[in-house]
């Protein structure tokens, strides 16, 4: 009975170091598909793989300067159930990691540092037409813990692939912890909303190139505008609420950020900010546009209803003659001469001519 005590005592001090997570349950084990990389750093160097998230863990907890980064892509409940116990996660984050579709935010609880970032990617298109998908969205929560990092993506893009092989290409700033994983995808999700601000800018000035170029004037119909200041609306919503999240993360003391990378979010922020900028001009340059649009269309119905009036008086003069001459009366000057009828169509042909070029010299046609 004494040695079925000790590996009771034994299991209970295992389940505790792993944050009481029962891995014999299928369904609350954080391995699955939605797992993208599980990976373990020491002092900022990569450690050889491991067979589950658990190994990882207890591998990162074992010796001192290191931790643990998990990605996941779109996990469900069940599947994120397993992670939230094993890493200790705050309910509330972790109904908002799976169901996604939150502001751009930073919360503390407790240990962990729960952030959550807007990913943007331009969506190329050959013409800007009035159905066109400029920007698509996406989202990547970031859960930064003394020894972990868990990143949970949804969307079609902002693959962390590339950032995290930047990273370990330099060891010294990985040494820094999860608080410099933190910052470096903070610095990749608003490296990306500058890349896809500067390519928006290309559909917006050709729009403009549209709208008032002297050849095709107004060619830039309002519908393609429109759909073009939805999606600046999209990349808006996703990079001005990022402004506050920033400035805490720049200047206010967190458990999770370590003090020597605080700098690195201000010089984040600064970049945000000019981004923000650009999108408040951009806005402001679509109204015009469209301003200007609605002008022209104005200004082109005016012009036809010119031409349509001065048509109209020039055929009132032949309708008025003939409208007089087809009276049936006996008694009728000219009805009986030789020369009425040519004298008739020459004062005709006359008065329109004279009618017309006055026009013609006014500008109404």
């Amino acid at each position: 009975m004494s040695m079925v005590g000790n590996l009771r005592k034994v299991a209970d001090l295992t389940r505790r170091s792993l944050r009481r997570v029962d891995l014999s349950h299928p369904a609350r084990s954080p391995l699955g598909s939605t797992v993208v990389n599980c990976v373990v750093y020491r002092d900022g160097v990569r450690q050889p793989g491991t067979d589950s998230v658990e190994e990882a863990v207890r591998h990162a907890r074992k010796h001192r300067g290191g931790f643990v980064w998990l990605g996941l892509h779109e996990p469900g409940e069940e599947e994120f159930a397993g992670v939230a116990e094993l890493f200790g996660l705050h309910p509330l984050a972790v109904e908002d990691a799976v169901h996604a579709h939150q502001r751009p935010k930073v919360e503390q609880y407790g240990d962990v540092l729960f952030a959550v970032f807007k990913t943007v990617t331009y969506v190329e298109h050959a013409e800007l037409t009035a159905t066109s998908e400029v920007v698509d969205t996406g989202e990547i929560m970031v859960f930064t813990g003394p020894d972990f990092v868990v990143t949970v993506r949804h969307g079609r893009h902002g693959s962390l692939g590339p950032l995290r092989e930047d990273l370990e290409a330099d060891p010294q700033q990985l040494a820094k912890g999860p608080s410099a994983v933190l910052h470096a995808i903070a610095d990749h999700v608003v490296d990306d909303y500058v890349t896809v601000a500067d390519a928006v800018q290309n559909d917006i000035d050709q729009v403009e190139t549209d709208v008032f170029s002297p050849r095709s004037p107004g060619n830039a119909d309002a519908g393609r505008i429109y759909q073009l200041k939805r999606e600046l609306l999209e990349l808006k919503r996703a990079v001005v609420p990022l402004a506050r999240p920033l400035s805490r993360l720049a200047s206010e003391p967190a458990r999770s950020i370590e003090p020597e990378i605080q700098p690195y979010f201000r010089d984040v922020a600064d970049h945000l900010t000019r981004v923000t900028e650009q999108i408040t001009a951009f806005d402001s340059l679509l109204d015009s546009f469209l301003q200007a649009h609605l002008a022209q269309v104005t200004v082109a119905q005016n012009e036809d209803m010119r031409k349509i009036t001065a048509w109209a008086a020039i055929i009132a003069v032949p309708t008025m003659v003939c409208g007089v001459y087809g009276m049936n009366f006996d008694h009728m000057p000219e009805l009986r001469w030789r020369f009425g009828y040519p004298l008739v169509l020459a004062v005709i042909a006359t008065a329109c001519f004279v009618i017309h070029r006055g026009f013609k010299r006014n500008g109404w046609l």
